[in-house]
């Protein structure tokens, strides 16, 4: 019992794991609010180029 108590090697893998969804969460956020704006200027460019 006192060996799961002690081993941490997940520990590092969880926090990334959170840090990732975080910054996922972040991203999605930004393209629903963004996305109209980012599709008109791809499109913009593309048809400009």
């Amino acid at each position: 019992m006192v060996f799961f108590c002690l081993n941490e090697e997940g520990q590092g893998l969880v926090e990334y794991s959170l840090i990732i969804l975080l910054v996922a969460f972040a991203v999605i956020g930004a393209l629903t609010l963004l996305g109209s704006n980012v599709t008109a200027f791809f499109r913009n460019f593309a048809n400009n180029f």
